[in-house]
């Protein structure tokens, strides 16, 4: 019996059937023009190998008497019949397609009878691609905690690993209300314990960030993180928000996202940004008008420490303004560095007191209410936005990855949207390429899709002007006479 985090029980907390809180990933993978398997049979099996891989296969919530206090999770046997379905898609099988179902399976809440993941595999792509989509509450794992996950759904060669034979474990029962009740009193007299021993770190480090040894230094830092906690400005992107959803993706080279960075001196996390704010100005003039004011994006950062790969949410958000009302690519791009590295800089310090647990009793009665009241209420279409988007970017593997034996060619990420922010944008990079992926509330953006062209004029346009500044700024070559 493992109490949920603090973080955690806040994503159980908060979901809502208009706001799911579930994370998820779609995957596209290089079939042989011959391949007659069932792609679906392969992958079942290839999991019920790998259960002990990854502990979210098998956890289940109990709730606490009344909800009183965070859940706790138990190990139960997965029904892979369930958890691994089928999908067949209509003729002609497109992407488009693709990614509309998908949209439609991410807007499902997952049933907390059992564990909380699904996997659908399609079927009836064109030129017989296979794809599968795989959805996870963020209550479970994190983006980095999901990259972890990949060692249990992926090989390094078309060859699969063998399954080891596991010891079947015995099933701890379902634990009794006395038992519950007295596991929450536990853990969060352990956290009050807990958070009166890092206090004194917690202001000392806090007066570090405001109160800089270098005045200078310091002076720039805070003029900057003043700009990115700032509201931002009214959009048809922060609305309240209904349970459907749209979503695109597309792929980029990572080589070119690099070579950008190289020629900027920026950092791909800067180049991404740029990109997103680029497609944001362009989105926004079609639809409502580009406002006056800079959006502002909030941008997970994790807390997790190097090599931990516990299934569980270590992170946190921070705002970057997105600098969208400097029309020049590369001055925007020199904004968004200077955002972006603010925020870096206080997180940096920060990082290892920022809790990620701390007492839940009463806190999903409370959390829970705000949630309902937040969305009946319509308060996000009238208050302005701290945020207007959530952008992600989340490092993937580098080497090619294969199920079942099928090397994969695309892996697209999806994410949450809530209300008063009505678009997530998050990439992964895989193999020399860099995913991304637009979800979206319908009811804010219909077609995802708009965002891809966007993003790409974007890159295309950050290229340009890139390259016209490196030509202008070139040395002339003189023109020699050629003597014979």
């Amino acid at each position: 019996m493992r109490t949920a985090s603090g973080l955690d029980g806040a994503f159980l907390s908060l979901e809502t059937q208009e706001t799911p809180m579930h994370v998820g990933s779609l995957h596209m993978f290089d079939a042989p023009p011959r391949y007659a398997r069932d792609f679906t049979t392969e992958v079942r099996r290839m999991i019920a190998g790998r259960l002990h891989l990854a502990p979210i296969f098998t956890r289940r919530l109990v709730a606490t008497p009344l909800h009183f206090a965070n859940p706790v999770w138990i190990d139960v046997d997965a029904d892979l019949d369930f958890h691994v379905q089928r999908v067949d898609l209509p003729p002609p099988g497109t992407t488009r397609q693709l990614q509309d179902c998908v949209a439609e399976l991410h807007a499902q809440v997952l049933d907390r009878e059992r564990p909380l993941w699904m996997l659908y595999v399609f079927e009836g792509l064109a030129d017989n691609a296979k794809a599968y989509y795989v959805k996870v509450h963020h209550a479970l794992l994190d983006g980095q905690a999901g990259a972890a996950l990949a060692a249990a759904l992926f090989d390094l060669s078309p060859k699969p690993a063998p399954a080891r034979p596991q010891a079947k474990k015995a099933r701890e029962p379902k634990p009794g209300a006395l038992g519950l009740i007295a596991n929450a009193f536990r853990h969060d007299a352990a956290q009050y314990v807990k958070l009166a021993r890092y206090l004194p770190q917690i202001a000392r480090t806090l007066g570090g960030i405001v109160f800089g040894a270098d005045a200078k230094t310091s002076g720039a830092r805070t003029a900057s993180l003043r700009e990115n906690v700032a509201f931002g400005p009214r959009t048809p992107l922060n609305v309240t928000i209904s349970g459907e959803r749209s979503f695109a993706a597309l792929t980029l080279p990572l080589d070119e996202v690099k070579a950008l960075a190289r020629a900027s001196g920026a950092t791909i996390n800067d180049i991404a940004l740029a990109l997103c704010s680029g497609a944001l100005r362009r989105w926004l003039t079609r639809h409502g008008g580009l406002p006056k004011k800079p959006l502002m994006a909030a941008m997970p950062i994790s807390l997790r420490a190097k090599g931990d790969t516990e299934m569980t949410t270590q992170a946190t958000l921070s705002l970057v303004n997105l600098a969208t009302n400097i029309a020049d690519p590369l001055k925007r791009l020199e904004a968004l560095r200077a955002s972006s590295g603010a925020t870096k800089s206080v997180a940096g310090k920060a990082k290892s007191l920022i809790p990620t647990d701390f007492p839940s009793i009463g806190g999903p009665w409370l959390l829970g209410a705000i949630a309902e009241l937040y969305g009946r209420s319509h308060i996000a279409s009238l208050a302005p936005p701290l945020a207007n988007v959530v952008i992600s970017n989340v490092p993937g593997p580098p080497m090619p990855l294969y199920a079942a034996g099928l090397r994969m060619t695309d892996y697209w990420p999806l994410s949450i949207v809530e209300h008063g922010v009505g678009l997530n944008i998050t990439m992964m990079s895989y193999n020399g390429t860099l995913g991304v992926g637009f979800t979206a509330a319908r009811c804010a953006v219909e077609r995802a899709d708009e965002f891809v062209a966007d993003f790409k004029s974007a890159f295309a346009q950050l290229q340009k002007a890139i390259a016209e500044r490196d030509g202008a700024s070139a040395p002339k070559k003189r023109r020699t006479r050629r003597v014979a």
